[in-house]
């Protein structure tokens, strides 16, 4: 017996859209404290200032206006390094925190006959990114771009293929070497045009690695005025990018008995490739808290510190994770190995896309890895280095 044929469905009724909110988006979260605005407004100038490996001057000059009322001593080594210090009490160990004020970009070593910049990296960058990027070029922020080829004039194998760096040049405008030559000069510096902005719980700026150090350090050296029970020397470091050079030197001249180095990481947290479940490859996770190392491509941490780390941050409620082993390394890998030893630890703020145009972290984790470092310096004793 034929079944009779089904009645048609009922088309479904289209949804109105829903209303859109006339409340215009927040620029940034709202801060906790006046001093952690002040702290972010901080960051927006360091993160904005063009001070490449070898160059950093101009982030040397803001540290010290910053710090000159923080310490009660404050210099300038012969390579470049900034060290603050804070006497702590009587045989109070000496404990060394420190940061590198250095950031990856380029150097003009040349002026082609029609204008164009002849530019070579300084530190560790990734010749995909680098093409139509807006640059800025020295303190005075000269405005360039990576030149390209149009996309109308590329041919098909030439898409293939990645430009490499010595075949790219910037171009500031100019239409001679000798209007070039009135704006900048071989060995000036440049970096990514990337204004500071918030993103959400997030902030986007360029070398927040590692300016996003930097600002913690100074606020360590705020929480100082309380006094901790250690000598604190607090060093903003140079050329950390090209072979952890001012550390050396740095970690050597302070003498410490132990060191704490504040950087940050990549946070390799996006979401795993389609024949993937899950994302098993991460070293960091934005929004999990400051990252504590283990291990990474050139230190093994002291497990004293890490212990230490740990028990206070779990006495404190303060979120912290464990970056996973792998390459990379911080300004400890320099630090460890002066002198006698010294027993060295990083903690680094996570962060994505960093050594590209435009990093981004969490505000969260960055404000709490300075709770989480002054919450350790505030309670250091002879137990801390006890084995």
């Amino acid at each position: 017996m034929a079944r009779k044929p089904a009645k048609p469905a009922k088309p479904a009724k289209l949804k109105k859209p829903a209303k859109q909110s006339a409340k215009p988006r927040k620029a940034a979260p709202a801060p906790a404290t006046p001093q952690e605005e002040a702290s972010l407004e901080l960051l927006r100038k360091l993160s904005e200032t063009v001070a490449v490996s070898g160059d950093e001057g101009p982030v040397r000059r803001l540290i010290l206006e910053t710090i000159k009322d923080l310490a009660d001593e404050v210099k300038v080594d012969t390579l470049g390094n900034v060290f603050a210090i804070k006497p702590g009490p009587a045989r109070a160990p000496r404990v060394m925190v420190a940061a590198h004020m250095d950031e990856v970009g380029f150097m003009i070593v040349g002026v082609d006959g029609d204008g164009l910049l002849k530019f070579e990296a300084v530190g560790g960058l990734d010749d995909r990114i680098l093409l139509g990027k807006p640059v800025w070029i020295g303190e005075s922020k000269v405005p360039g771009v990576i030149g390209m080829k149009p996309i109308h004039l590329v041919k098909n194998a030439e898409r293939e293929s990645v430009v490499k760096i010595d075949s790219l040049r910037i171009d500031v405008g100019a239409t001679s070497r000798d209007s070039a030559g009135r704006l900048v000069r071989p060995g000036d510096r440049a970096t990514f045009a990337t204004p500071f902005t918030y993103l959400g719980p997030t902030a986007r700026g360029k070398a927040l690695d590692n300016r996003a150090g930097c600002a913690t350090l100074v606020e360590i050296l705020r929480g100082a005025r309380s006094a901790y029970p250690v000598e604190l020397i607090c060093a903003f470091t140079v050329q950390e990018e090209v072979g952890l050079r001012g550390a050396r030197v740095a970690g050597f001249a302070a003498k410490p008995d132990a060191a704490i180095v504040l950087d940050t990481t990549q946070a390799n947290d996006l979401p795993a490739p389609d024949e993937e479940d899950e994302n098993f490859k991460y070293n960091t996770r934005l929004g999990q808290g400051p990252a504590i190392y283990t291990q990474d491509g050139s230190t093994l941490h002291d497990r004293r510190l890490i212990k230490h780390l740990t028990a206070i941050a779990e006495s404190k409620g303060i979120p912290y994770q464990f970056r996973q082993p792998g390459g990379g390394g911080t300004d400890a890998g320099a630090i460890q190995r002066t002198r006698a030893g010294v027993p060295t630890v990083s903690v680094s703020t996570p962060a994505r896309y960093i050594h590209s145009p435009g990093a981004l972290m969490s505000i969260d984790d960055y404000r709490n890895a300075a709770r989480l470092v002054r919450a350790a310096l505030e309670n250091w004793d002879g137990k801390v280095l006890r084995r």
